[in-house]
């Protein structure tokens, strides 16, 4: 008999939740094709399903009509993309996750302040890249000790980092400690001003470790948080594996195994996660419970 336990939380964070909203509202309020910089969230079911209501998804602003209007995905962007959307008279709706918001403020600040910028994330990531483009002055980005004792910086007392959202509290601990061992009077957020969702989602993994014998997580390929969460449950010495859809389970993961965990990305609609346990139920899961865990109450007012 197989058994399955729904990690608490898992799912949508409030920043996609305001994302996915603005464009819903969009498309309501005016007549399609509403443009959307970048993909919405990094999840494919909820970008093909916003494309068969109208929404048009582009890399490039040059895609986009002048005059019409253009949706900034929930990761941010740089501020020629923002001077750039102005110049084409693009009716521009900022769907910018907040949390994302307050990372570029404090970048900016810094910058201001004649500091050297750090970003703790991943490079190419669209968040990263956003927050990158909206300061001035010269700005590293790095996400592991080994790079930390690489950096080479110009003035060592005028340093300060912040931090991509989409990683956690015990992902930047070991950059933030290397960085302020190398580099004493570094200045930085508060450990608290990351995101909560992403902390939230890898505690909940972590807790759930300990019942399980495989954890499923189920998220988009290029999604940050997603990949991270089947990281959490590896090192915590469970069999994981990243999932987009119910197609992608394999029956013969679950042979022998009696306990399965199961999350998701932050991106990630509970419909999958629905269609994922009828098929673990096709595969013989009988029993399905949700642990205990977080309750989220945190909402974000939608721009339009």
């Amino acid at each position: 008999m197989m058994k399955v336990i729904l990690a608490q939380p898992r799912g949508f964070c409030a920043g996609v939740v305001r994302a996915i909203e603005t464009v819903e509202r969009a498309l309501m309020l005016y007549q399609p094709p509403i443009y959307v910089l970048h993909e919405i969230v990094h999840n494919r079911y909820v970008v093909d399903n916003l494309k068969q209501r109208g929404a048009v998804f582009v890399e490039n602003l040059d895609e986009v009509p002048p005059g019409t209007v253009c949706i900034f995905s929930a990761h941010g962007v740089a501020t020629t993309v923002v001077t750039y959307a102005q110049n084409r008279q693009l009716q521009v709706i900022d769907a910018t996750c907040p949390l994302v918001t307050k990372v570029h403020l404090q970048a900016q600040r810094y910058a201001q302040q004649g500091f050297e910028i750090i970003i703790i994330g991943h490079a190419n990531h669209p968040e990263v890249e956003g927050t990158r483009g909206c300061v001035e002055g010269l700005v590293h980005v790095l996400c592991s000790r080994q790079e930390v004792e690489k950096l080479q910086v110009q003035n060592s007392a005028q340093l300060a980092y912040v931090t991509q959202t989409t990683l956690s509290i015990d992902d930047t601990r070991e950059v933030i400690e290397a960085l302020t061992e190398r580099f004493p009077q570094i200045q930085g957020p508060a450990f608290s001003d990351i995101c909560y969702a992403t902390q939230n989602r890898q505690n909940a993994v972590r807790q759930l470790a300990s019942q399980i014998e495989i954890l499923i997580v189920v998220g988009a390929h290029n999604s940050s948080n997603s990949n991270r969460l089947r990281e959490v449950g590896k090192q915590a010495g469970v069999i994981a594996y990243l999932i987009e859809d119910a197609q992608d389970l394999q029956l013969d993961w679950f042979i022998g195994k009696t306990t399965i965990g199961i999350t998701a990305g932050a991106s990630t609609p509970e419909i999958l996660v629905e269609g994922v346990l009828q098929r673990l139920q096709s595969f013989g899961v009988s029993q399905i419970k949700t642990m205990a865990g977080k309750i989220e109450t945190t909402t974000f007012r939608i721009p339009i």
